[in-house]
């Protein structure tokens, strides 16, 4: 039998598990996951702020939407969280994190209005899509290709979801928050 060389970033022994992240390399994603989960809890509890104040002629197409993308990004934020718990690190997801570390802007006051609440979904989907966009080049920089598919996963729901949105908007409303 012949041997089987090594392979760099694989450690020796039973079966071929990736070598870790060095610890440095480990905070760094630690860091970028939890600004990054402050901006996946921020986008929920905005959700729920359009689905339940929506009114108006597509009300309950609407709610039911905002609903869904509410039980989405709630399935994301477990995501990102349990990788930062993976990686060593404590998923901050506290109000007072949520505040500090979010870039999201905040939900503006839009009553009932359907297309106010529409927009502010649309603004608020894209500017986390930028966001997780910038964690997947910086997981790639870092070499943590886990951290990366897990965003790329987040990233292909978040642009599914303001496709979704963006489709009840009036043409120029939708491409002011691309």
């Amino acid at each position: 039998m012949a041997a089987i060389a090594a392979t760099p970033g694989v450690s020796a022994g039973s079966g071929a598990t990736p070598a870790r992240p060095s610890p440095a390399q480990c905070k760094r994603a630690r860091d970028l996951l939890n600004q990054r989960l402050a901006e996946c809890i921020d986008l929920q509890m905005q959700c729920k702020q359009a689905h339940w104040n929506v009114r108006g002629a597509n009300f309950i197409a609407l709610h039911e939407l905002f609903d869904d993308i509410n039980g989405a990004v709630e399935d994301y934020v477990d995501l990102v969280a349990e990788r930062v718990v993976q990686l060593g690190g404590v998923a901050e997801g506290t109000l007072g994190s949520v505040v500090a570390g979010t870039s999201l802007p905040p939900y503006p006051p839009c009553g009932s209005e359907d297309t106010r609440h529409l927009q502010a979904l649309a603004t608020a989907l894209s500017t986390f899509g930028s966001g997780v966009r910038q964690g997947i080049d910086e997981m790639t920089r870092l070499d943590d290709a886990a951290s990366a598919d897990i965003l790329t996963e987040v990233l292909r729901g978040i642009d599914k979801w303001l496709w979704f949105v963006e489709a009840h908007l009036p043409a120029r409303a939708a491409s002011a928050s691309a």
